[in-house]
This record gives C-alpha cells, structure tokens and sequence, in this order.
C-alpha cells in the first residue's frame, strides 16, 4: 500500500524519500543566483528614476500646462514637452 504523504506500513518505509542534507541544499538556491549584477546604463550612470531625471524640463513643462487653458495646454506647450522628451531620451529613456 503506498501513502501519498509518505506515511504508510512498514512496507513503505524502504520506498519513501528521506530528506537528506544534500536534498535539502538542492532546493535551497546558490548563492550565484542571488548575486546578479545590476547593469549600468552609460546614458544614465547615476541610476535615476524616470521621475527624478530631468526636474528642470518636468517643471516648466508642468508650470505651461497649469497656465494654460483646459485642452489648450498640448499645444501651447509643445515646446516644453518635447524638450522634456528630449532631456529624457538624453538619459536613455524610451518616451
């Protein structure tokens, strides 16, 4: 008779699995693993956040669009918004 938990007669004793040190450390992941380098972007070495990139382009882009009247602000400040798209694509961001 064979127990799904591997409890059973004494029969089934010599078939279950034992958990042994080295069954145990194979389900334990290697240190290799865990320790993945995290890549440097040359465009952006100091590893900014799109948020935190370019607050000098954010800002006066964001500064045109609240002067600006509702739904006039994509065309009044396409200047600036291109600007910020160019800052950012100057750190390596794909906008």
């Amino acid at each position: 008779m064979v127990s799904f938990l591997g409890f059973g007669s004494s029969s089934d004793a010599s078939s279950s699995t034992s958990t042994t040190p080295s069954a145990v450390s194979s389900r334990t992941p290697s240190p290799e693993l865990g320790a993945v380098k995290k890549e440097v972007n040359p465009l952006n070495p100091q590893g900014l956040k799109p948020c935190c990139a370019c607050p000098e382009t954010k800002q006066a882009r964001d500064d045109c669009f609240i002067r600006s009247s509702p739904g006039e602000g994509d065309e009044n400040c396409k200047a600036f918004i291109e600007a910020h798209k160019a800052c950012m694509r100057g750190y390596g961001f794909k906008v």
